[in-house]
């Protein structure tokens, strides 16, 4: 059941961003998209990423089987595996297009969001 969200007839809807939706420029909740991805990386993370369910799927399984625990974690473990590694395409993806764009041509304030989004980035996948 989905519920839908109404607005008080008192209170005024949102003003929409004018900042472009583009990863290297846009807030967060503003359903962003990347600048450019190469087409043979989104294939090849959607493939990963379509592996990576069915190995969530078989773990599942394993774990309403009561399977040996030592067996889950190394499925788990390969599962961090493969995430990270979309994770790491993801970054080069973004580095290589969205950020270089932004610190390229983008105005101070711009550069300097590129520069802090960057350092969380880095700070929060390096764990």
């Amino acid at each position: 059941m989905t519920t839908k969200k109404t607005t008080p007839k008192n209170m005024a809807p949102k003003a929409k961003s004018r900042i472009p939706a583009s990863c290297a420029v846009a807030p967060a909740h503003t359903g962003r998209k990347a600048i450019s991805v190469a087409p043979e990386i989104k294939a090849s993370n959607l493939r990963r990423l379509i592996r990576i369910e069915g190995q969530l799927r078989g773990i599942q399984r394993m774990v309403e089987d009561d399977r040996y625990c030592a067996d889950i974690l190394t499925q788990v473990s390969s599962v961090q595996e493969a995430l990270r590694a979309v994770a790491r395409a993801l970054m080069g993806n973004h580095l290589t297009h969205c950020a270089t764009q932004a610190i390229r041509s983008g105005t101070a304030d711009q550069r300097q969001a590129m520069y802090d989004e960057l350092l969380q980035m880095i700070y929060k996948n390096a764990r």
